[in-house]
């Protein structure tokens, strides 16, 4: 048997109603596995892992690697023929220099990303863990 990981999720984002129950609980079960939380006040984070306060717990928005901006233009209009909705067009985000994104709602109203983050070195494509 094998897996691959590291090649699809590239962040997952959840909305909390409670954002200190919801730090108490992730840091106790990602302590568990040797993850640390990066607390910001209003938010923290934990590798892909990104919550935030809300006023109720309603959406996910998670991200897709894509290999370049071209495969994220792909993934945008591909989706919307599919019967997403727009809620960011293919374009350059300000979250750090390089970082073109679409955004779509799926029919569940979940906010559904596809990221490139420019060009760069990464050290492996994916993890592959074999038994």
């Amino acid at each position: 048997m094998e897996l691959k990981r590291g090649r699809l999720i590239d962040h997952l984002h959840l909305h909390s109603s409670d954002l200190a129950a919801s730090k108490r609980f992730y840091e106790a079960v990602l302590r568990v596995l040797g993850i640390q939380i990066t607390d910001g006040g209003e938010y923290f984070f934990a590798d892909e892992l990104w919550v935030d306060s809300g006023k109720s717990a309603t959406s996910v928005h998670f991200a897709f690697q894509a290999a370049d901006r071209e495969t994220v233009e792909r993934f945008y209009e591909a989706g919307l023929k599919a019967g997403g909705r727009d809620n960011g067009p293919p374009g350059e985000r300000h979250y750090h220099p390089g970082y073109y994104a679409a955004f779509l709602l799926d029919p569940d109203g979940n906010n559904v990303e596809a990221v490139y983050h420019g060009p760069a070195n990464k050290s492996a494509d994916f993890i592959q863990i074999t038994w």
